[in-house]
């Protein structure tokens, strides 16, 4: 079953068109990488999705409803969730209270113990010994993971997380793709914004590839990762023989 299908998705800044005409569709439980050089439009494209930015032209679809024009809280109660490359937490509040904001703005508001629920989710990203900390004092990388904790609280059925794993040592990258992995065990689908290019092939059920604005390529990962559109597009054609994407 679809779950998102965009068709034809325009947005230009002062003129410079940052996605082009771009449609694709996302099957429910699926994991869909999104990859590209840098500027080539890929979180542009999470705020269309999102609902943080409004198309020039085009449409978005959940599920076969039209929410082009819901904002991103009404996305939101419509199923939709999303991590940020810089990360967002509210520093006044605690760890915990950060993710029952989650619970308390997603679409079931139905757990009979929410501060047990807050509990399982932070354990889940290893910061339920931070639970009464304010979030101001939790580092670069503990941030992110409690976005993804505020984020899964919602109860997405789509989530979409813009560079999770920038900046991660090996190990952490690796218990990243766990949890990644535990997400989509859930149910969850998924779009994944990463320039760490083996993770995102590894994770991916598809690839779709964007360059300036433009979808250049969209297909399984080790298809896409061969095409010579993609392989231009990171390298250039000069160095293009014998060649694969690299992050």
């Amino acid at each position: 079953m679809t779950l998102l299908e965009l068709e034809g998705v325009s947005k230009a800044f002062a003129g410079v068109r940052a996605v082009r005409e771009v449609s694709l569709t996302v099957a429910e439980g699926a994991v869909v990488g999104v990859m590209g050089p840098n500027g080539s439009g890929k979180t542009t494209l999470f705020h269309l999705i999102a609902g943080a930015l409004r198309p020039d032209g085009g449409s978005v679809r959940l599920r076969g409803r039209d929410v082009t024009r819901l904002s991103p809280s009404r996305r939101c109660a419509a199923g939709v969730a999303r991590t940020f490359q810089h990360v967002r937490p509210f520093p006044a509040l605690s760890v915990l209270d950060n993710v029952l904001v989650g619970l308390l703005h997603g679409r079931r508001w139905a757990s009979p113990d929410p501060e047990g629920e807050g509990h399982r989710l932070l354990g889940l990203v290893g910061l339920d010994a931070k639970a009464l900390l304010p979030a101001s004092r939790l580092s670069l990388l503990e941030r992110r993971w409690l976005e993804l904790a505020r984020a899964l609280a919602t109860h997405p059925d789509l989530l979409l997380l813009d560079e999770f794993m920038a900046g991660l040592t090996p190990t952490e990258t690796a218990d990243a793709m766990a949890v990644i992995r535990w997400v989509k065990g859930e149910g969850i689908t998924l779009m994944l914004v990463e320039h760490i290019v083996w993770a995102l092939l590894d994770l991916s059920d598809r690839i779709v590839v964007l360059n300036a604005g433009e979808k250049i390529a969209d297909g399984p990962p080790g298809t896409v990762a061969r095409e010579p559109a993609v392989v231009d597009a990171y390298l250039g054609k000069e160095d293009r023989a014998g060649s694969r994407p690299r992050a």
